[in-house]
């Protein structure tokens, strides 16, 4: 006869973590496999068309499972994640050989519809925001981060229809709200098909005091603290590319509703949903990702301020006048690479030997940027290069230490150059010829 399952101390670890993620997708290390069990296993054969097994297939009730390769297994995440749903990366987190009892494991990081930082090369100049709603009584802080560039942005609104247009404006994947947001509003969001996470409690942090100065509306506070603890407990890290919240005012902008973008076209074809026909595409020529992003930004709001208009005028007058100039510009900027996520995956820890190559080769250009700059400048572009700063240490020393050709994978090895390390010269001399000097 068939024996019922007893739990093994494997499974009995796996179902504690599963409570703590109830509503993600538990992928668990086992050797080179992340393994999914139960209903996640279910659902995820399906949804990822996986081959179906079970586990203890002669009990009376087997354990349902699925596996994928730990090595393409981002691949199956950004399918689970693109239809909205959350998966929770769980790794061994201490040596096998050292471990006493049932190797220790734990979720490293919550990837989720706003925080997935892996974007295609078709997708480098849109932006993914993850976007956070504070109701108290009948007023509402709202804020929104790209957290692969460090953007975040902040307002306040009085009514729920501002806040669904903003919602659908943005593109926003998932929306984080207190536990005192209202079930009827949280519906309204649901029916957009963006997934609405709770997030329980506000927990003090550097990043968002960082994120928060400058900020005066408690409202805003909040809202920010809400945002940032969310992204401290599904990142699991350090985000030290975070800038400096910018307070926003829909009144700055042209009043346009998300029907009114839609049928003009603005940003995003109404037939196809691409942005080929549409007036970014006509206007787009910027040679870099981060300006294309910001491009697309200026024209879903169009300025009404007189001052800032002629403000963008004037500069834009100033690069028409010096054709030698600009074109020099334009070809600097074409070898700058996208700075803003490059920071963001240094700061995330995933960052490999050629994305500091890119670092590198970007930096390498800021100096001759400044100086046309400076050539062009009468004044206009002031601000703008007083912020400049080329790093000109940060390039060194990546020059110093990474070869110009690295392997893409950091487990290679073979990234930093031989004479930068005494120790890892031995360490390689040692693998190469099978002894220390």
């Amino acid at each position: 006869m068939p024996q019922k399952t007893k739990n093994t101390p494997m499974m009995e670890q796996y179902l504690k973590i599963k409570a703590q993620y109830p509503d993600a997708f538990l992928f668990y290390r086992l050797g080179d496999f992340y393994e999914m069990f139960y209903d996640d296993a279910v659902k995820g054969s399906q949804i990822l068309e996986l081959t179906l097994t079970q586990r203890n297939k002669n009990a009376v009730d087997p354990i349902p499972m699925c596996g994928v390769p730990h090595h393409a297994a981002q691949n199956y995440i950004d399918i689970l994640v693109d239809k909205g749903y959350k998966v929770a990366v769980c790794e061994q987190v201490e040596d096998p050989k050292q471990a006493k009892g049932m190797v220790k494991r734990e979720v490293v990081q919550l990837i989720t519809p706003g925080t997935i930082l892996d974007t295609g090369v078709n997708d480098a100049k849109e932006n993914n925001y993850l976007t956070a709603v504070y109701q108290s009584e009948n007023n509402y802080g709202f804020a929104y981060v790209d957290l692969s560039t460090g953007e975040i942005r902040v307002t306040s609104m009085s009514d729920m229809a501002a806040i669904m247009n903003e919602l659908m404006a943005l593109r926003t994947k998932e929306v984080v709200v207190n536990p005192d947001f209202s079930e009827e509003n949280q519906l309204m969001i649901k029916k957009l098909k963006i997934l609405v996470s709770v997030q329980t409690e506000i927990k003090q942090s550097s990043e968002a005091n960082y994120v928060s100065q400058g900020i005066d509306l408690e409202l805003e506070k909040k809202v920010l603290g809400y945002l940032i603890t969310y992204l401290k407990e599904t990142q699991k890290r350090a985000l030290a590319h975070l800038q400096k919240a910018i307070h926003y005012e829909l009144s700055n902008y042209l009043k346009l509703d998300h029907y009114a973008k839609q049928n003009l076209e603005l940003t995003r074809n109404s037939r196809t949903q691409k942005k080929s026909g549409t007036l970014l595409w006509l206007l787009d020529a910027t040679k870099t990702a981060m300006g294309g992003r910001m491009l697309k930004q200026w024209i879903e709001r169009p300025l009404i301020d007189i001052k800032q208009i002629q403000k963008r005028q004037v500069m834009v007058e100033n690069l028409l006048e010096n054709f030698f100039e600009r074109s020099s510009l334009q070809e600097e900027l074409a070898n700058v690479y996208d700075l803003e996520r490059l920071a963001g995956r240094i700061a995330f820890g995933n960052v490999n030997g050629r994305d500091l190559v890119q670092l590198k080769s970007s930096l390498e250009h800021i100096p001759q940027i400044q100086y046309l700059l400076n050539e062009l400048n009468d004044g206009v572009f002031d601000d703008l290069i007083q912020k400049i700063d080329p790093l000109e240490d940060i390039a060194d020393l990546i020059e110093q230490a990474v070869v110009d050709e690295p392997p893409i994978s950091v487990t290679d090895g073979g990234i930093i150059r031989d004479g930068y390390d005494m120790d890892l010269d031995q360490y390689n001399d040692a693998l190469r010829n099978g002894k220390v000097g």
